[in-house]
C-alpha cells in the first residue's frame, strides 16, 4: 500500500487473527503460605504435564554488583557434600536441573523436574541454600567463563548503547551499572561469595513459587519440610526511587567505523499497580510495542531503516521506564531518528483510531493468555508478580483494565508520557558520519564508550 508521507499514511489493512476468547481467565487452583522463616511459598496446580516448574526470588538489591553475579554463576557448584557434578546428576536423575540468575533487585533461581522429584528437587535446593561450599577450582572455573562473557558482551554494540542509556538514565543510582567490569570479577574470590551467601542469601522477604502437576497444600508441605532449616532475616536491600528522567542534549557514542547506529530512547512510565498502566501499555503497542505498531510500519516496513525495532515497558521495583531500541544503518541514523519522534509526536497528540486501538487491544490481551499458557510461563508471570506484591488476581485486574481503556484514557495517558520532549535519547555509533545529521534535530552531546 502506497504512503505518501508518514503524516498522511493510513492504518495497515492488515487483519490480526482474534487472540481474544470470550470467557474471562480462569485463574488455576493456588495456595500460598508464608513460612516462619520469613520465606513466602505459592503453589498453582496446572496438571499439562506431569512436570513442576519452580521460582524462587531472593532480595538482593544493594549487593555488591561483581560478587553479585559472580554468586549467581557459581552458586550450584557443590555443597560439603556434594560436588557440582553430584548436584546435577541427582537433578537429571528427577528428570530436571538448577540454575539461577541475578537482576537488580533479586538473585533467581529457576528450576523443573517431574512432578514425582519436586522433594529431590527441594531437598538440594535447600543443600545448596544452606551449605553452599564455593569450591576454589569451580569458583575459579566460573569467574573465568562471566569474564569472557563480560568481554564479549562489551563488544557488542546492543550493550554498549544500553550501558550508555542506563547511565545516562540513572546517574547516581545502583540502577545505572548492571553489568561489573571483567577487571572487578577477576578480584573476586570464594571467601567473599561464601561471606556475601551467608549475609544475602537468606529467606527473609524471599519467595518460591512452585507450579504443575501438584497437590498445592502437599507441595508447600513438602517445601516447608526441605527448607525448614534455611533461616535468617533478609538483609534490607531495598534501593531508594529512581530519579526523574532528566532531558538534555542526544548522548553520541562513538564507535568508529560502524556500519550500524544503534539507537536507544527512555521515556517516564508507570508500575503495574498504578490504575493508568493499562492505559499506557496500550498507547505502548499503538507506538512500537509489537510488529503491527505505527513506529515498526514507518521504520522497519515502510522505510526499511532497520529490522527489529522494539519498546517495552521496563519494572524494577524501585521504578519503571519505558525503553525503544533499534539499529538502523549509519547512513539513515538522522532519518531513523526524525521518524521516531514523529511516531512519538503523533501519539502524545492524536488519539489512536477505534480499529487501531482494537487491533493493539487483542494482541496485548492475547499475550497474556499465552504467557499464562504453560507451567514455565505461568511460573515466571506469578513469580514476578510476586516479587512486586502482586498475586495471580491480577492477571484478571489487567486484563479488565486493557478491555475497558478507552481512547479518550490512551490519548491522555501518551500525552503525560510518550512526548517526544521527555526522551531521553543514546546513539551509539559512527559519530563523524552521523553527529550533523543528528544536529540538525535536536542538541548532540559527545560521550566516549
Amino acid at each position: 500500500m502506497r504512503r505518501d508521507r508518514p503524516g498522511s499514511r493510513q492504518v495497515s489493512a492488515r487483519t490480526l487473527p482474534d487472540l481474544v476468547p470470550d470467557s474471562k481467565i480462569k485463574l488455576p487452583k493456588q495456595a500460598e503460605r508464608t513460612l516462619s522463616s520469613g520465606l513466602t511459598v505459592i503453589a498453582i496446580r496446572r496438571p499439562a504435564v506431569p512436570l513442576v516448574e519452580l521460582r524462587l526470588r531472593i532480595p538482593f538489591g544493594r549487593a555488591p554488583l561483581a560478587r553479585a553475579t559472580l554468586l549467581s554463576q557459581a552458586l550450584f557448584t557443590g555443597t560439603a557434600t556434594m560436588s557440582s557434578v553430584d548436584i546435577a546428576a541427582e537433578l537429571q536423575a528427577v528428570g530436571g536441573g538448577l540454575s539461577a540468575g541475578l537482576d537488580p533487585d533479586r538473585l533467581l533461581v529457576t528450576g523443573n523436574s517431574l512432578a514425582s522429584g519436586l522433594d529431590r528437587m527441594l531437598e538440594i535446593l535447600a543443600g545448596v541454600l544452606t551449605d553452599a561450599a564455593y569450591p576454589v577450582e569451580e569458583v575459579a572455573t566460573e569467574r573465568d567463563r562471566l569474564v569472557d562473557h563480560i568481554q564479549v558482551a562489551q563488544s557488542q554494540p546492543g550493550h554498549l548503547a544500553r550501558t550508555a542509556l542506563l547511565k545516562r538514565m540513572y546517574g547516581r543510582h545502583p540502577y545505572a551499572i548492571q553489568t561489573p567490569e571483567p577487571e572487578q570479577v577477576k578480584g573476586v574470590r570464594p571467601g567473599q561469595l561464601r561471606a556475601l551467601h551467608a549475609d544475602r542469601v537468606r529467606p527473609g522477604g524471599a519467595v518460591l513459587v512452585l507450579v504443575g502437576d501438584i497437590n498445592v497444600e502437599k507441595a508447600i508441605d513438602a517445601a516447608e519440610k526441605a527448607l525448614g532449616g534455611w533461616i535468617g532475616a533478609g538483609r534490607d536491600g531495598n534501593v531508594p526511587a529512581t530519579p526523574e528522567l532528566e532531558t538534555g542534549p542526544l548522548l553520541l557514542v562513538d564507535r568508529p567505523g560502524s556500519v550500524q547506529s544503534s539507537m536507544r530512547m527512555a521515556l517516564p512510565a508507570l508500575p503495574r499497580t498504578d490504575p493508568d498502566y493499562a492505559a499506557l501499555q496500550l498507547a505502548n503497542m499503538v507506538f512500537g510495542g509489537y510488529f503491527s505498531s505505527r513506529w515498526v510500519e514507518n521504520i522497519r516496513e515502510d522505510k526499511g531503516y532497520t529490522y527489529g525495532p522494539h519498546t517495552a515497558i521496563e519494572h524494577f521495583v524501585a521504578g519503571s521506564a519505558l525503553v525503544v531500541a533499534a539499529e538502523v544503518a549509519t547512513e539513515v541514523t538522522g532519518p531513523a531518528l526524525l521518524e521516531t519522534l514523529y511516531e512519538l509526536g503523533r501519539i502524545a497528540s492524536l488519539p489512536p483510531g477505534a480499529d487501531e486501538l482494537e487491533q493493539a487491544r487483542r494482541y496485548a490481551l492475547g499475550t497474556l493468555r499465552l504467557g499464562m499458557s504453560t507451567q514455565a510461563g505461568l511460573a515466571g508471570l506469578a513469580s514476578i508478580y510476586a516479587s512486586f506484591g502482586l498475586r495471580l488476581s491480577y492477571l484478571t485486574e489487567h486484563s479488565a483494565a486493557l478491555a475497558s481503556a478507552t481512547r479518550e484514557q490512551v490519548a491522555e495517558v501518551a500525552a503525560r508520557y510518550l512526548a517526544p520532549s521527555r526522551a531521553v535519547t543514546v546513539v551509539l555509533g559512527d559519530a563523524d558520519r552521523v553527529e550533523s545529521g543528528l544536529a540538525t534535530l535536536t542538541t548532540v552531546e559527545r560521550g566516549a564508550q
